[in-house]
């Protein structure tokens, strides 16, 4: 069954480049890894909440653009192999510097209820 890898994370909205340059480089590895598709999505339209809201969730600053990604594997053992491969990529040994605060992100697994395009 398919297996989404999910990602909600606060960026310095200067350092868009540089988290597209960094997504670009990590969907090479990914894709080696068994992943079928990667999704980054820059916040453009983002509410913000009266008692929960993706910027109170990450701890976004005012001069942060939050961002939501997914990478798509074809079933969760996929997933668990890909990751435990990239632990020990020589990549991954000294990877380069996250644009962006990694403390504040957050991810999780999920496997779909209901999927249309199949």
């Amino acid at each position: 069954m398919t297996y989404y890898s999910g990602f909600l994370l606060p960026v310095p909205t200067a350092n868009r480049q540089k988290y597209i340059d960094m997504a670009q480089a990590a969907w090479s590895m990914f894709k080696r890894y068994g992943a079928l598709r990667m999704v980054e999505a820059w916040g453009v339209d983002v509410p913000r909440g009266k008692v929960n809201d993706f910027y109170m969730s990450t701890q976004a600053k005012d001069d942060e653009t939050v961002v939501f990604s997914w990478i798509e594997w074809p079933d969760k053992a996929t997933a668990d192999a890909g990751y435990e491969k990239m632990m020990s990529d020589p990549e991954m040994q000294a990877p380069p510097e996250m644009p962006f605060d990694g403390m504040r992100m957050m991810w999780g697994g999920f496997e779909p209820i209901v999927d249309e395009k199949a």
